[in-house]
């Protein structure tokens, strides 16, 4: 059935994949972006989308937005979403990703909203040796990023215990897909890749290149959003979104190099602060609660990027 959606981040790369979906869907769509990292070239063309250009931190603008549109269900994607940057500049990540989050989450509740959906992150277990993360393990979060996701999700509780509107988060793995900025410093390691690959360019991994991370690709991410929007007698909850299979960062670069069918150089450089060196996703929860499976396992969510131009 169609619904009213609104997407903050919905020009930024997983935001512009739920739009996309969405659209398909044949949902009312609502996209609130700032441009800081999103793009226009990344939002459809469609009667069916009203853009509004706004920081989320602005209140006044924000609530004038959910004034005017009164949505079903929001998708919470917008975020500074980088562990570095939370590093060198943690006051201002911090009042993006806590005090904006702050500000959708109440702004769903006094427009009674169902559901809220929001991003958060595999970076609240921080070290914590144990495979596979589970929703069930103390978070140890070791970077202000993580620090800040599982503030999130606090805050979200707070206001789910309050009743009339649901908030789901969803604790993202390593991401990767079309659309993710391959010349931000910030970006993930497979877009990074996949640009300097496609360019003829040497790549360059930080560390010794077994450290291991959880694939997922973006359209089985979108189908976790959804899937959890539309769960009728779903509560409070904070869910693992990933692949539920670990691979090398070197399996990975080598992964990508036949896929192309290239031979780069790789070099390698230090490790940077705040990563991690294993993550692994138990998605049990999510599979138990909403049905969801992952389409895509690394290679072919790797053919399928290729598809798709350059960013």
């Amino acid at each position: 059935m169609p619904r009213k959606i609104l997407v903050t981040g919905g020009a930024g790369f997983i935001g512009s994949h739920i739009v996309e979906q969405a659209l398909l869907r044949g949902d009312q769509v609502i996209i609130v972006d700032d441009f800081s990292t999103g793009k226009h070239q990344n939002v459809p063309v469609s009667d069916s989308i009203t853009l509004y250009e706004a920081d989320i931190r602005d209140k006044v603008k924000i609530r004038n937005i959910f004034e005017l549109t009164h949505p079903e269900i929001v998708f919470h994607e917008a975020a500074i979403a980088s562990v570095q940057r939370s590093i060198e500049e943690p006051a201002f990540t911090r009042s993006v990703n806590v005090e904006g989050s702050r500000i959708i989450f109440e702004m769903a509740r006094d427009y009674q909203v169902k559901t809220v959906v929001f991003a958060s992150s595999a970076a609240i277990y921080g070290s914590d040796p144990a495979l596979p993360k589970a929703e069930s393990m103390v978070p140890k979060p070791i970077s202000p990023y993580g620090e800040h996701k599982l503030e999130n999700e606090q805050i979200a509780k707070h206001f789910s215990a309050q009743g009339g509107t649901t908030y789901v988060g969803l604790r993202y793995f390593n991401v990767f897909g079309p659309r993710q900025d391959p010349k931000s410093e910030y970006s993930g390691v497979i877009s990074i890749f996949m640009d300097r690959v496609r360019g003829g360019e040497d790549i360059l991994i930080h560390g010794d290149g077994v450290q291991s991370r959880d694939f997922v690709y973006v359209k089985d991410v979108v189908v976790a959003n959804l899937l959890c929007a539309e769960k009728q007698d779903l509560s409070f909850g904070v869910y693992n979104v990933g692949a539920g299979s670990s691979t090398t960062i070197q399996q990975m670069a080598e992964a990508m190099f036949k896929a192309n069918g290239v031979s780069p150089k790789i070099r390698y450089g230090r490790i940077r602060e705040g990563d991690i060196r294993h993550s692994l996703a138990d998605i049990s929860s999510l599979k138990a609660t909403t049905g969801f499976h992952p389409r895509y396992e690394l290679n072919a969510g790797l053919r399928e990027m290729m598809l798709f131009p350059a960013n």
